[in-house]
């Protein structure tokens, strides 16, 4: 996959992200059903999140003003993982900034107050309104790159970085290799944790435990499969259900 197209998988995918985020998908997520052999793929992970799922509840449980149906819990998982994605980007950001945008340009040095008593005069003021205004609308320009205020989201900044791999206009000169390769690496890493928690990309995963008669056990699922386990060794295949094939 190009840069392009994982930087659109993040913009495409963000409110995905926040939509899994406080509501646990059910369907189509890579092990379900095969809890016994996938729970020890990431089991520091999953107590990890358990212990803040607790906690959590416990929060909850204390405040009165919890009463009646309770919100469904945030997956913290999630949130990591979308805050993580959004730091990297803005530091790739910040960084390909200070290289290819151009800084504003310079306004023309004030004149003082004179009547413009000549055609050459009236000119020359015109000319120098000119130049104020194309400073000033030049510093304004929101295509920019701004280290203060506000830090844009995580779409926006994907957006950016895309403008700059597609050469878009702007107060920017064109990437350099290595600079077009700090953003591939960057994007290509964002994209790949959106599809891994989102379950939308193909997984596969061989499990340290192996089955009885010595084979390896390896898991597949994501991309809205069902998730399958095959030894092999002997070939067996598990699915949700059981044994599907011997």
């Amino acid at each position: 996959m190009t840069t392009t197209t994982h930087l659109h998988t993040v913009v495409l995918h963000w409110a995905d992200l926040h939509e899994a985020a406080g509501i646990p998908s059910t369907l189509g997520a890579f092990g379900l059903g095969l809890r016994g052999y996938l729970a020890r793929l990431d089991d520091a992970e999953q107590q990890e999140y358990d212990r803040h799922q607790a906690a959590a509840l416990r929060a909850l449980e204390r405040d009165p003003i919890q009463l009646g149906t309770r919100p469904v819990p945030v997956r913290l998982h999630i949130l990591d993982t979308m805050a993580s994605i959004h730091t990297d980007l803005l530091d790739c950001a910040d960084t390909i900034a200070e290289t290819v945008q151009r800084p504003p340009m310079k306004p023309p040095a004030p004149r003082r107050a004179a009547v413009a008593r000549t055609r050459a005069d009236r000119l020359a003021w015109e000319d120098h309104a000119r130049r104020v205004r194309a400073a000033q609308e030049d510093a304004a320009d929101r295509r920019r790159w701004r280290w203060t205020g506000c830090r844009p989201d995580a779409p926006y900044t994907a957006l950016w970085l895309l403008g700059r791999v597609q050469g878009a206009p702007g107060p920017f000169r064109p990437l350099s290799p290595v600079e077009a390769d700090r953003i591939a690496t960057v994007a290509r890493s964002a994209a790949g944790r959106v599809e891994r928690a989102l379950d939308i990309a193909t997984q596969s995963r061989v499990l340290e435990e192996r089955h009885d008669c010595g084979g390896r056990i390896e898991v597949r699922g994501g991309d809205g499969a069902r998730p399958l386990a095959r030894c092999t060794g002997c070939g067996r295949i598990w699915s949700e259900g059981g044994v599907i094939a011997a």
